[in-house]
């Protein structure tokens, strides 16, 4: 290991409109390491991301590469010293090819200019080592979520950087897109490339950094190498409590587990589509949660999507409260009072520009119809009672929802879909992306709600939290339902994993 940081942050302070947002951290990078950035949304991560980019000017502070200050007062010095950011959003240009976004900024030249030849060339090579074998002339549209970031971070590497930063790079990968990026890092790790890497999944951190420095409330908490610190200290000082409330609810869930009683709310025979979910069954019970696992693909999703009218099934049969029901559209689902409440929040109607309340009244009055409209005072008093209920945390009810955190902005659209009132309620990868605090608020939202009578079928990708809550879990792989076990204090995470990994 180096024993001189290739970078130092020294004293970082930037301050916003609406006060300080990072006030005299310290961060240090070492040549072929990966350093993660731990803390809750709202801590300082993204801050200090900017403030590394010259995507923001510092009020105070001081950064060196290679004991040089870095005089950086916009991205374009802070990419000349050989810093080059991968962020969760891709920033890919849709106007231009693939080829040509791996190769911005980094095109082959020769005495006439450009060559598209060799440039093309360069960036099938550079997509081949992450594994990719695309068109270079197609454009990023044409590519799933997932696709688009590896095509991001092949970017990066074209240019031969000195630090990466990974801004949640995992976020819409799978498990063997993941393990496909850590190769790429390992590789860049070897070059003696410093890597800040910043995700929300506690797994990938553990796996692959060497060292983290933990932010909170805009202030470094400490700096520690990752096999010297363990989970639950990790997360509890990240946001500043322990986390035994969580523990202890797992424990509570899988020693008193929900035994299905009564008629089933939703039954489901030979349920599928062509290309989406081969014939699947499964019923649900009042006040049950049922854990859908598998891989991203396994058909998870899609099972979500039939039983919320979603998607249209073109085979097999729905029944509601025993009585056969045709779910041809969410409309049709949320009048048999079945909500769903997906992974991308833009993609489930949660409108940035609408207010929180206006957000969290949205379905219910299109249930009841435009004709019919909230009173000021009944939407004022529903709003009031589920801003209370979750805990949202707001200025106020007329807050924009894109100026709140993740964690929050899941909490608004989980209260929309609860006013409805609804039976059975949906839920895909509700903790996706946010941050800890976040999701344990979230799962124990989800188990009163359970409590109080709503069934519940929830999706997640980390298999600890579909043991912790859920009464049964239904396993999918390959886009079939390939078993089903009950919850008890003998399952394990492991359990599942065996599960999804035996062969047929």
């Amino acid at each position: 290991m180096h024993t001189r940081p290739l970078v130092e942050m020294e004293s970082i302070r930037v301050e916003y409109p609406g006060g300080v947002a990072v006030d005299g951290v310290d961060l240090r990078l070492f040549a072929g390491e990966v350093h993660a950035l731990m803390g809750e949304n709202g801590a300082g991560k993204s801050t200090i991301v900017k403030a590394l980019t010259g995507a923001v000017r510092m009020q105070s502070g001081t950064i060196r590469i290679d004991g040089e200050e870095l005089k950086t007062g916009s991205t374009a010095d802070s990419l000349a010293a050989g810093i080059v950011p991968v962020y969760q959003d891709r920033f890919l240009s849709p106007t231009l090819s693939i080829a040509e976004n791996v190769m911005l900024g980094s095109e082959v030249t020769g005495r006439f200019g450009i060559n598209w030849r060799a440039t093309r060339r360069r960036a099938v090579e550079a997509l081949g080592e992450l594994g990719l074998d695309l068109d270079p002339y197609a454009l990023p549209s044409s590519l799933p979520p997932a696709t688009q970031q590896l095509v991001s971070i092949a970017r990066a590497m074209v240019g031969r950087p000195r630090i990466v930063v990974l801004d949640e790079p995992t976020s819409s990968l799978d498990a063997q897109e993941v393990s496909l990026l850590f190769s790429v890092i390992e590789r860049l790790r070897a070059r003696g490339v410093a890597i800040l890497f910043i995700s929300h999944f506690l797994e990938q951190v553990y796996a692959i950094s060497d060292r983290m420095t933990v932010l909170r409330d805009g202030r470094r908490e400490g700096e520690y190498l990752t096999r010297s610190i363990d989970r639950a200290d990790l997360i509890s000082k990240m946001i500043g409590s322990d986390i035994t409330s969580l523990q202890a609810l797992g424990s509570q869930r899988q020693e008193h587990r929900h035994e299905p009683t009564g008629k089933a709310v939703l039954r489901i025979e030979d349920l599928g589509k062509r290309g989406a979910l081969g014939s699947t069954n499964l019923e649900l019970f009042p006040g049950e949660i049922v854990g859908l696992a598998g891989l991203r693909g396994s058909g998870r999703s899609e099972l979500a999507d039939l039983i919320s009218g979603v998607e249209r099934a073109d085979a097999g049969r729905i029944w509601i409260d025993e009585r056969l029901a045709h779910l041809t559209d969410p409309r049709a689902g949320l009048a048999h009072r079945i909500a769903r409440s997906g992974e991308h929040l833009s993609d489930d109607g949660l409108i940035g520009e609408l207010s929180v309340a206006e957000n969290i009244t949205l379905a219910l009055q299109a249930m009841r119809g435009w004709t019919h409209p909230l009173s000021s005072r009944e939407s004022a008093e529903l709003v009031a009672s589920y801003i209370e209920a979750f805990r949202i945390k707001t200025p106020s009810a007329r807050t924009p929802v894109r100026e709140l955190s993740g964690g929050t902005q899941q909490k608004v659209l989980l209260a929309r879909w609860m006013a409805t009132r609804p039976r059975v309620l949906v839920l895909d990868e509700p903790t996706s992306g946010i941050d800890i605090s976040a999701k344990i608020d979230i799962q124990q939202r989800i188990a009163a709600l359970a409590t109080s009578g709503v069934s519940i079928v929830f999706i997640s990708s980390e298999l600890a939290e579909i043991v912790r809550l859920s009464d049964r879990i239904v396993v999918l792989k390959d886009r079939e339902k390939i078993g089903e076990v009950a919850n008890g204090p003998g399952l394990t995470v492991d359990t599942i994993v065996e599960m999804i990994a035996a062969d047929e």
